[in-house]
């Protein structure tokens, strides 16, 4: 065995004790999620965290039957044994990684948790020819599915309708303000403040590997450039945007995209090729992200085609002018 890396043992090599252990800890490690989503979503969206303190509070309760079962059975010392010590068991996303789970993906999470671990001890059930073996696990899924029909329960205690849809819609907006906007007004600047320089650069020396590497420089350098001042210009605290990181993220990867768009084209090294392929990407890119303002931040879809063509049209011409000047 490689020094520092742990054997992980097949389920069906464990004895009934720590199958129980097994369930125990999980439990434990199931509870611990439900309260982290909880409070990761306390402050904007109470209804819901109520939802996830109830399901921690249901997983306490089960993890203390099987405690009381184990002890009944084995004794009080429980075997150490987790997930990741057992080849095939269903694995659990890394609590940190609460941080980015949106309010309707924690809620998929949590209804997957519950599945996973009902099918798992379905399946163990099964295949084993143990009757106490079986029974044990047989209880376990009866569990689980009893955990579902009970966060069933609370959503309909905690979120009506007209809860959820309210906080549905906040998290929408949310969204829209952590990643959406951002995003697009990168993506604006990267498809519109490039076409001067590449352009230009493109009619000015007609060598697509010159052209390309400016290209390339512009999206690069205006993508660190946007995404710093993001990130800088609003923690989010007072205005709700959500975390600096996230909107420096977005807002800079997809300036650099928008300028790549029409600079790599230009690695093609006939130049009248990669210019017509070039103009056909701008001519998407702006189309784009007429459609992303239309379906995100509700601007009339005319209205944005107008601003955004029209913009990006006066740029283009500008640069075309200026490298055949």
């Amino acid at each position: 065995m490689i020094p520092g890396v742990v054997s992980r043992r097949r389920f069906t090599d464990l004895s009934e004790q720590e199958v129980l252990a097994l369930a125990i800890s999980s439990e434990e490690d199931d509870a611990r999620i439900y309260r982290t989503y909880s409070e990761k979503l306390r402050a904007e969206f109470p209804a819901s965290a109520a939802v996830f303190d109830g399901m921690a509070a249901e997983e306490d309760v089960h993890r203390q039957k099987l405690i009381e079962l184990h002890q009944k059975r084995f004794g009080d010392h429980i075997p150490l044994i987790r997930r990741e010590h057992v080849s095939g068991f269903y694995a659990r996303r890394p609590v940190w990684l609460v941080e980015n789970l949106g309010l309707e993906r924690m809620r998929d999470e949590a209804e997957q948790m519950e599945g996973d671990a009902r099918r798992f001890y379905e399946t163990a059930a099964a295949r084993t020819t143990d009757a106490d073996t079986r029974k044990l696990l047989g209880d376990l899924a009866a569990a689980e599915a009893r955990h579902s029909d009970k966060a069933e329960e609370l959503v309909e205690k905690h979120l009506d309708d007209d809860t959820r849809g309210e906080e549905d819609r906040e998290a929408h907006r949310q969204f829209v303000l952590t990643w959406v906007q951002p995003g697009l007004a990168g993506l604006m600047d990267g498809s519109v403040s490039t076409l001067a320089p590449i352009f230009a650069t493109a009619f000015a020396t007609q060598d697509p590997w010159t052209t390309f590497l400016v290209g390339l420089a512009a999206s690069v350098g205006a993508g660190i450039s946007m995404g710093f001042t993001e990130a800088a210009s609003d923690d989010g605290t007072i205005s709700g945007r959500g975390s600096p990181f996230k909107r420096g993220l977005s807002s800079g990867v997809m300036t650099t995209v928008g300028g790549l768009g029409h600079a790599l084209p230009y690695l093609i090294p006939h130049f009248w090729t990669a210019t017509v392929i070039a103009l056909v990407v701008v001519f998407v890119e702006l189309w784009a992200i007429a459609w992303i303002q239309n379906r995100y931040m509700d601007t009339p879809f005319f209205r944005a085609a107008l601003q955004v063509v029209l913009g990006g049209a006066l740029v283009l011409a500008a640069g075309i002018l200026i490298g055949s000047g």
